[in-house]
């Protein structure tokens, strides 16, 4: 049986499989018991806690109950080895993290696969710019987050990853065409640009940095870091990619960078839940020691 209580239990599953029914089936038990036990915690606390619609998520207050019970279920799957016992749930030892893309395809992936291949972690990675990423670990929808945020959210713990440096590249037709008198307001204006989504504000701050406005170029929305390179050497527009993603790329000639001495650097930090759990504690080195041997130390 589950350490936890059969309603907190409940609760947390039917957030995690966005429904009863795929709550009911990782729990091994009907709908109707999830439906009751919820209600029952409801009733207790006295607050609605699930928007009970398709894909079920949590209200204001379960956001909040949320939060409590995710390092709850990290620290039952300890116990559960501590005590070398079969966990009821296996689906419980999944961690979900929140963490920018760019970290995901450059050091975090290969950080995951240390923490499976060492203490068999289960992820649930959950993708946002790294200016939004803090708010899933607010809401109780992550454990942790890589985070652009320097002060740490109440309850929880920081730690310094290092910096993620972002040069703007584009193909050398494409710097030819659009650039080839120089970056200004006239030349930003009509060179088509890639954006990661509308979270996005990289290139935005790089055309401040270089002209000192706000300007509204044709706008492609490409969801993928490591396909920013391509579409850059397809001539597709200009964009910002992290220093570690283009090395290759500069080097077989497939894109050039637009403006050299002009970088975006973005500090990055862990944060996670303050408690004592040998869970957080493994997954704080590994980020730790992953990112720093792959990103910059840039003097504050």
């Amino acid at each position: 049986m589950s350490l936890i209580h059969p309603q907190l239990a409940a609760f947390a599953a039917v957030i995690e499989e966005a429904s009863f029914d795929g709550a009911a089936q990782r729990l091994s038990v009907t709908p109707s018991a999830i439906s009751q036990r919820v209600k029952a915690l409801e009733d207790r606390l006295g607050q609605v806690l699930i928007v009970r619609q398709l894909p079920c998520r949590p209200t204001e207050a379960g956001e909040k109950l949320l939060r409590k019970v995710k390092p709850m279920l990290a620290l039952e799957a300890e116990a559960y080895e501590d005590f070398q016992l079969e966990q009821p749930n296996a689906v419980n030892r999944r961690l979900a993290i929140a963490v920018n893309d760019d970290s995901l395809e450059t050091w975090v992936l290969p950080a995951l696969a240390t923490l499976n291949q060492e203490f068999g972690y289960l992820f649930d990675v959950i993708v946002d710019d790294q200016d939004h990423s803090l708010s899933l670990l607010r809401n109780g929808s992550a454990v942790g987050a890589v985070t652009s945020e320097t002060k740490a959210i109440q309850g929880c713990d920081i730690h310094a990853l290092g910096t993620m440096r972002y040069h703007a590249i584009a193909s050398h037709e494409f710097k030819q065409r659009f650039f080839a008198e120089g970056l200004n307001l006239e030349s930003l204006t009509k060179a088509p640009m890639l954006v990661f989504s509308r979270k996005d504000e990289l290139q935005n701050r790089f055309i401040q940095q270089v002209v000192g406005h706000d300007l509204y170029p044709p706008t492609h929305y490409i969801p993928t870091s490591t396909g920013f390179v391509e579409a850059a050497a397809l001539h597709l527009g200009w964009c910002m990619v992290p220093e570690c993603m283009i090395q290759q790329a500069l080097a077989d000639g497939k894109v050039v960078l637009i403006h050299p001495s002009v970088t975006i650097d973005v500090p990055l930090y862990w944060q996670h839940a303050s408690i004592r759990s040998t869970t957080l504690q493994n997954l704080t080195k590994v980020f730790v020691n992953q990112a720093q041997a792959k990103l910059a130390f840039v003097e504050p």
